[in-house]
């Protein structure tokens, strides 16, 4: 059986605004692969730290504040990958010229709420009834 899939609703933003748009999302996406490598890079000094102290001369105490940090890295490395992946599919949207429709209500998301979170996929409106239905 075929799937039928319902016709994608058209931004409504212009070609020039689209690129305007693509610039903010690349540059975001580029600091935030920058953070990724900054984090990466503080991961492998830690764990070399790590691997260079010995059991006599480090205290436990030391030792699981050090676990800690480098756990915490991890989860910011994950996070900055995630934020990563929201900003390629705001890219893949650019390209299909379906960016700026919020796909809850299937209304224009204002240029202001893409300016602060420009891979968003839902409106003002849409997000405010989500958390009333909390």
């Amino acid at each position: 059986m075929e799937k039928i899939s319902e016709p994608a609703v058209k931004s409504p933003f212009s070609d020039s605004e689209l690129a305007y748009f693509e610039q903010l999302v690349l540059e975001r996406r580029n600091s935030a692969i920058e953070d990724i490598e900054r984090l990466r890079s503080q991961l492998q000094d830690a764990r070399e730290q790590a691997e260079n102290d010995t059991a006599y001369s480090y205290h436990m105490a030391d030792a699981g504040t050090d676990a800690m940090e480098r756990e915490k890295l991890y989860l910011m490395v994950a996070r900055q990958q995630k934020y990563v992946g929201y900003l390629d599919r705001a890219l893949d949207r650019i390209k299909k010229k379906t960016y700026g429709v919020c796909k809850i209500t299937g209304k224009p998301i204002t240029k202001e709420r893409l300016q602060a979170v420009p891979h968003t996929e839902i409106s003002i409106e849409a997000k405010l009834k989500q958390r009333k239905h909390r």
